[in-house]
């Protein structure tokens, strides 16, 4: 009886093994890019976090910045998403507040604002910002909220025993300030672990990597779940020698965020569980 239960266990884990690889190569790399994306912006229905970034010029010399970083999800799955990020320290950037009202839809540009607490503004930033450095970090505000998967074209190059590599390319060139980028996506979280950026002559501009992953239990529907995600990251200029890491803490995902915290009428204003 023994024997038959072991060579039963043998075929169950040969043939699990072997659906596995299929289902690995059976995905496309439209497939690899989705699950990255939604990886990587879209778990849970919504989400909080502490964030601590350090900032380091050429020099070696460094600045820090504290914020709080709150998402949530509407509409459709894997569609819009609303992101409100309040700062906390330095005191020449406490209180200041920067909001995204991402849409999917390619043609419909995002909202962002920043309300500057020292002039009492509230500023648009316009579409054509969002490769600008979120404040004054080697982040860009596309960082932030991610960037629009049908901005590009995509193509597979290689897989590693840990990797799917994939090249992507701006199909609006000149929106952008790079030629392509290559992303290595684990193949288990399909979490992009590093991301670089390369100019006309193939040299790399930029690299965005993340330094260390972690399993966050949530609850979904009234089940456990466990999210895989980012803790850790980090962003260099290989222009200017310069680079950026934000450090995540106390991540909470699915809490039940209100709508109305992701209004205009918060910016100068906003809740305790933005601020906290």
């Amino acid at each position: 009886m023994r024997k038959i239960i072991i060579a039963a266990f043998l075929v169950l884990v040969f043939f699990t093994n072997g659906f596995t690889e299929e289902m690995q190569e059976a995905l496309t790399v439209e497939d690899i890019v989705r699950k990255a994306n939604h990886a990587s912006l879209y778990q849970g229905a919504d989400g909080k976090g502490k964030v601590t970034m350090v900032i380091t010029d050429k020099q070696g010399r460094t600045r820090e910045r504290a914020f709080n970083m709150l998402r949530k999800d509407v509409g459709e799955k894997d569609g819009d998403q609303q992101y409100f990020v309040y700062f906390q320290s330095p005191a020449d950037v406490r209180k200041m507040v920067f909001m995204v009202h991402k849409h999917a839809a390619l043609e419909k540009d995002d909202d962002r604002w920043l309300y500057m607490p020292s002039l009492d503004l509230v500023k648009r930033i316009a579409a054509s910002d969002k490769r600008t450095s979120f404040v004054g970090s080697d982040f860009l505000y596309e960082d932030i909220s991610g960037r629009n998967i049908t901005e590009d074209t995509h193509e597979l190059i290689r897989t590693t025993d840990e990797y799917y590599v994939i090249k992507n390319i701006p199909k609006v060139p000149d929106s952008v300030e790079f030629e392509y980028y290559v992303a290595y996506i684990d193949k288990k979280t399909f979490i992009p672990m590093k991301i670089e950026y390369f100019k006309k002559d193939k040299r790399c501009c930029r690299i965005i990597e993340s330094k260390k992953v972690e399993n966050i239990e949530a609850e979904e529907n009234g089940k456990k779940v466990i999210y895989p995600t980012v803790i850790r990251s980090s962003a260099k200029d290989m222009e200017n020698g310069t680079k950026s890491e934000m450090t995540f803490s106390n991540v909470r995902y699915n809490i039940g965020l209100d709508d109305k915290i992701f209004t205009e009428r918060y910016l100068r204003r906003p809740p305790r569980n933005a601020m906290r």
